[in-house]
C-alpha cells in the first residue's frame, strides 16, 4: 500500500485559539518537502475550517479515512484526539477499524538519550538558543526558508542592507538577534539576523526575519533563502532612537564578524 501522511492546515489550535497556539517549526511547503525526503508517497492536507471542525468522530472516520483514503492500516499517537469536541480517541479508532476493516497501531515514543523527541522539546531548545540540541532532536539543523521581499528599506538607510525573508507563520519559535548562515548560488555566506516584531520601528506587529550577509553584494529580491541559525547574540529590544538602533546593529555585525573569523564556515547547506 502507498504511504500517506494526513496533516491539517491550519493546525486545530491555530484555528480555535490563534493567540495561544504553539509556534510553527516548519511551513507547509517545508513540511511537505521533508516528508517527501523521507519517502512518503502521498500527503493529504485537510483544510481545518468550520466544516471539518464540526465533523463527528464517526463522520471523520467514514468520510476521510474509509471513503476518502480507503485506509487499510492507520498509525497515530495513542493520545490522538479528533472529531467534534475531540470525542474520538485511540480506542474509538480501534473499534472503528474492526467495523470497517483496517488495523490501528500506536506510534511509539522516540527517545534520544532519555529525552522524549517532540515538537515541544524542540521549541524549548530553540527558546533557550540551544541549536545543538534542536539539531539532535530534529535530525537536521533548524532552518527557516522563505522568499526575499521588498521591505521598508530602513536597514539600507542605516547602512546595513538586509534581506527581508517572508515568514508565512502565525507564530515563530525564535526572537532576537542571531548568528546565521545562508546559501546563495552554492556558496555559504555568514551573517547576522534579527527575527521579531521590530519594536523600535512602527510596524504591523507581526514577526519579520531580516538577514544581513557579511560582505555579500547582489540582488536577492524574489529568491528563496534558507537561513540556518547557529548562535544567539541578544534579545530583541526597543531603542530610544534610530541612532541607538544603528549603534546596536553595528555592534551586532562586529560581533558576527569576530565569531565567523574565529570559526569560519566550512560546510554547505543541504
Amino acid at each position: 500500500m502507498p504511504s500517506c501522511v494526513v496533516i491539517f492546515e491550519p493546525q486545530p489550535r491555530e484555528y480555535f485559539a490563534p493567540q495561544s497556539a504553539p509556534a510553527r517549526l516548519a511551513r507547509l511547503r517545508d513540511k511537505v518537502a521533508l516528508l517527501a525526503a523521507e519517502g512518503v508517497d502521498r500527503v493529504l492536507c485537510l483544510a481545518f475550517n468550520q466544516r471539518l471542525s464540526k465533523l463527528s468522530a464517526d463522520e471523520f472516520v467514514e468520510t476521510i479515512l474509509v471513503d476518502g483514503l480507503g485506509v487499510k492500516h492507520l498509525e497515530v499517537g495513542d493520545d490522538f484526539r479528533f472529531g467534534c469536541d475531540r470525542l474520538g480517541d485511540f480506542a474509538f479508532l480501534q473499534n472503528a477499524g474492526q467495523r470497517h476493516g483496517f488495523t490501528v497501531e500506536a506510534a511509539q515514543t522516540v527517545e534520544l538519550d532519555g529525552l522524549r523527541v517532540s515538537s515541544t522539546q524542540v521549541r524549548d531548545a530553540l527558546a533557550a538558543a540551544d541549536f545543538a540540541l534542536a539539531e539532535r532532536l530534529l535530525g537536521r539543523p533548524f532552518r527557516i526558508r522563505g522568499r526575499v521581499l521588498h521591505g521598508q528599506k530602513l536597514a539600507r538607510q542605516l547602512g546595513t542592507p538586509t534581506a527581508n525573508v517572508q515568514l508565512k507563520r502565525r507564530r515563530v519559535p525564535l526572537s532576537g538577534v542571531y548568528l546565521v548562515s545562508a546559501q546563495v548560488d552554492g556558496k555559504v555566506w555568514p551573517g547576522v539576523a534579527n527575527i521579531g516584531v521590530r519594536p523600535t520601528v512602527a510596524g504591523d506587529g507581526s514577526a519579520h526575519l531580516e538577514v544581513h550577509l557579511l560582505d555579500f553584494a547582489g540582488d536577492l529580491y524574489g529568491r528563496r533563502l534558507t537561513v540556518e541559525f547557529h548562535h544567539k547574540l541578544r534579545d530583541e529590544q526597543r531603542f530610544a532612537s534610530l541612532e541607538a538602533l544603528k549603534s546596536a546593529i553595528d555592534a551586532d555585525i562586529a560581533a558576527a564578524r569576530a565569531h565567523w573569523h574565529a570559526q569560519p564556515l566550512t560546510k554547505s547547506l543541504k
